[in-house]
């Protein structure tokens, strides 16, 4: 049986780094990494990490926190997030955005199981 309350501390998880593909890394040598935890309810729990610099994404639906890091995710539909440590955001699946990152950026993310793709 597992733990009825349980807690990680997203700070000293390691999250591994990959180099992003030519065609979503706009900035030499960006990488970025997550980390899935325990489903809850119904959504998948994670920690995503992204290096200084530029990239781009197609977004599935998520809510996330900034823990640590600075910069800007911009919506080609429309829409700007200033990141910093505590801003909470929203992304809608298909949003196609840019993130300028200029401290890199830890979050923790939540989104429907069937949606997750970090």
């Amino acid at each position: 049986m597992s733990p009825v309350i349980s807690s990680v501390n997203v700070h000293a998880l390691d999250v591994p780094l990959s180099p992003l593909p030519p065609t979503m890394g706009q900035t030499s040598g960006v990488s970025t990494g997550a980390v899935t935890m325990a489903p809850f309810e119904g959504m998948a729990v994670g920690v995503w990490e992204h290096s200084a610099g530029v990239s781009t994404d197609v977004e599935v639906s998520e809510i996330f926190v900034v823990i640590s890091g600075r910069g800007r995710v911009t919506c080609e539909q429309g829409g700007v997030i200033d990141l910093a440590p505590g801003v909470v955001g929203r992304l809608q699946a298909g949003a196609r955005t840019q993130w300028e990152i200029t401290e890199p950026l830890r979050k923790v993310w939540m989104s429907r199981l069937g949606d997750a793709a970090q």
